[in-house]
């Protein structure tokens, strides 16, 4: 019998200012996109809701502290790496939140920077930069490192 199919999930919080901007983190020495930019995010723990990771992964990576009633739900990605492995990426608006944020993981984060989700910096993950894109024309669904809608392989 077949296995069958599994995937990561990642929940991504995009914490939004009045002026439109959203936060956006600098990975370094986590050995994935090290360089790179993406909002608060990672993946669920077991037994964990994406509304809870996501309000666990803001507040260990910057601090806030966000309600159920303070997430948004806004966006769905399935997107397939180079390796061709699957993951599933649930994007979270906040516009309201307890707390300034603030570098939680220097030894994870470089650095804390607003940016237009309109035209995030060139050095966005490819795989946030994609999810934003779709996010701006107020999609709520993309896929992302498929040939195509029906490529099984």
């Amino acid at each position: 019998m077949k296995d069958r199919y599994q995937s990561i999930v990642d929940v991504y919080v995009l914490l939004r200012r009045p002026d439109g901007g959203i936060l956006l983190m600098e990975r370094v020495n986590t050995g994935y996109a090290d360089g790179q930019l993406c909002p608060p995010s990672g993946h669920l723990e077991e037994g964990e809701s994406v509304i809870g990771g996501a309000i666990r992964e803001a507040r260990e990576e910057v601090g806030v502290s966000l309600t159920e009633a303070d997430l948004e739900f806004i966006h769905v990605v399935h997107h397939r790496n180079a390796e061709r492995q699957g993951r599933i990426g649930f994007f979270f608006l906040a516009q309201h939140w307890e707390g300034e944020p603030n570098n939680q993981e220097p030894h994870k984060c470089a650095r804390l920077q607003w940016a237009d989700p309109a035209d995030p910096p060139p050095n966005t993950v490819p795989y946030t930069a994609a999810a934003l894109a779709q996010i701006t024309r107020a999609l709520p669904f993309s896929l992302d490192g498929w040939a195509s809608p029906t490529d099984p392989s």
